[in-house]
């Protein structure tokens, strides 16, 4: 008899106002393949890559599983594993080419799995992965920022998942001054909590504000929302700048960086195990890194709210308040029962 385990799927692309957007169903116990770990999941975060793909993308008959972040504990491993153990505790953002992490065991590819810093909590330690991958590879791989760097890196959308990793990432590795853009009161708190050096509102003229920092211009920009800013790119960057953008922005007007020779770097933190990267291995020492500089407290947790158990309604709950597009940090579901948040 196929053994089961619990999950929550959409079966179509409808408003978290329905209850039908995100159900609760069994599904057959996954199976390690030969470099796989089988963990039990032990929380989740919610991202806006969870809200896109149940908004937009339609899934097959028998539902979707949605969810990357995931903390939990390895429970079984594949022939070929040679990076973790039963018992190992750890963190990941899985594949968005994979059964997502919204149930209550998972498997993953060792190569894109960290061991869970050990000085936070399975429900702190799932709102860190896929947003320190994708800035670590924005800052890094894409722009090829390096530790004795100066100048100056625009993070647009500070208080946001990925802006708090970048932000601290940032301030920790490399000798950049980051100007980070946040509009309201507590948004741009959190931004200088996190080490911003200045604050911006982008709901004003971002390139006077930035004139009035940085009269020569910036050398780099990570951008999570890119309509509508090309001009004030091509405005605020130097010649020979570098702009990374996570968003899926149609119709940019790239050529009117052409002027300057400003390079434009598309990152996706999913490239690398959807097509199975020599470097694949490269998330693995990353996370593993990450999780050092949280121990050693030269970056903090992003967490903001901790909702559970783990099931449709909760995640409705937690999908809702992404869709706002006002949260900061993060949004973790817990396996268990919490305090409402």
């Amino acid at each position: 008899m196929t053994q089961t385990v619990s999950a929550v799927v959409y079966r179509e692309c409808l408003s978290t106002d329905d209850p039908a957007s995100l159900v609760d169903v069994e599904i057959a116990r996954p199976e390690p393949r030969p470099r796989d770990l089988l963990v039990q999941v032990e929380a989740v975060s919610v991202n806006p890559v969870d809200v896109k793909q149940r908004t937009r993308v339609e899934p097959p008959p028998e539902g979707r599983v949605l969810g990357y972040d995931a903390s939990g504990v390895v429970l079984e491993v594949g022939s070929e594993v040679t990076l973790f153990a039963p018992g190992d505790q750890v963190y990941y953002a899985g594949s968005v080419d994979r059964p997502g992490t919204n149930s209550a065991v998972h498997v993953v590819d060792e190569r894109i799995v960290g061991r869970k810093p050990a000085n936070l909590t399975h429900a702190q330690a799932a709102a860190i992965p896929l947003t320190a991958i994708t800035a670590w590879e924005c800052l890094f791989d894409r722009l090829g920022v390096t530790a004795d760097e100066t100048g100056t890196i625009l993070v647009l959308g500070g208080a946001g998942g990925v802006g708090s990793m970048a932000i601290q990432l940032v301030k920790a590795l490399t000798k950049l001054t980051v100007i980070a853009t946040a509009s309201r009161p507590e948004s741009r708190e959190w931004v200088r909590q996190l080490g911003a050096d200045h604050v911006v509102d982008h709901s004003g003229d971002l390139a006077k504000q930035l004139r009035q920092i940085v009269p020569d211009g910036i050398e780099y920009v990570l951008t999570p929302q890119s309509p509508g800013l090309m001009q004030t790119f091509a405005r605020v960057v130097k010649p020979f700048g570098h702009i990374v953008a996570i968003d899926e922005a149609p119709d940019l007007d790239i050529m009117l960086l052409k002027g300057k020779a400003i390079s434009w770097h598309w990152e996706s933190m999913f490239t690398r195990p959807i097509f199975g990267t020599p470097d694949m291995i490269e998330q693995h020492n990353l996370l593993d890194r990450v999780a050092d500089l949280i121990d050693s407290g030269s970056i903090r947790g992003t967490l903001t709210a901790t909702l559970g158990p783990m099931n449709a309604q909760t995640l409705r709950e937690a999908h809702r308040r992404i869709e706002t597009g006002r949260t900061i940090g993060k949004i973790v579901i817990s396996s268990h029962p919490v305090d409402k948040q």
